[in-house]
């Protein structure tokens, strides 16, 4: 079976050489002529040197393409561990020193253009004895006062 392989293949490649290349009839030629064949010849030669010289580019090309396919699959199926991040305290100004080096000279106030918001004042609740709403607040009508007073 490999022998006839072998044959079919190198049958193939006689009569792909045969069609592409016809048979040269050097007799009876003149020597212009035969320089002219010559010539017509090493054209034909850098034309299909050419054509192989892209053909191999290509092969080269997409194989670099693959194998940096593979690479980005094999990275994208591996689990890589990603280390846990130290939280850094630093300053805004620390930071713009370190961003812009140099040219970071003036002091810039982050907070002053913030909007202020007043706060209400809670109500200062009376401290009073306890002991003499015991008496008030006992039975049913002190808890309804109890509630009535915290819902306001």
């Amino acid at each position: 079976m490999l022998q006839e392989e072998k044959d079919q293949k190198d049958k193939e490649r006689e009569d792909a050489l045969a069609e592409r290349l016809p048979p040269l009839s050097l007799s009876g030629l003149s020597l212009q002529e035969l320089q002219d064949l010559c010539k017509d010849l090493h054209h034909k030669i850098d034309v299909v040197d050419e054509e192989r010289y892209d053909c191999g580019l290509k092969v080269n090309k997409n194989n670099m393409e693959i194998d940096n396919m593979r690479l980005k699959i094999t990275e994208y199926q591996s689990k890589f561990k990603k280390p846990n991040l130290k939280r850094v305290r630093i300053s805004a100004e620390a930071m713009l020193s370190v961003l812009l080096g140099s040219k970071h000279k003036e002091s810039i106030d982050f907070k002053a253009n913030l909007k202020t918001v007043k706060k209400e004042e809670e109500k200062a609740q009376e401290v009073t004895d306890w002991r003499k709403n015991v008496e008030a607040m006992s039975g049913m009508e002190g808890r309804k006062k109890l509630f009535d007073t915290s819902g306001n």
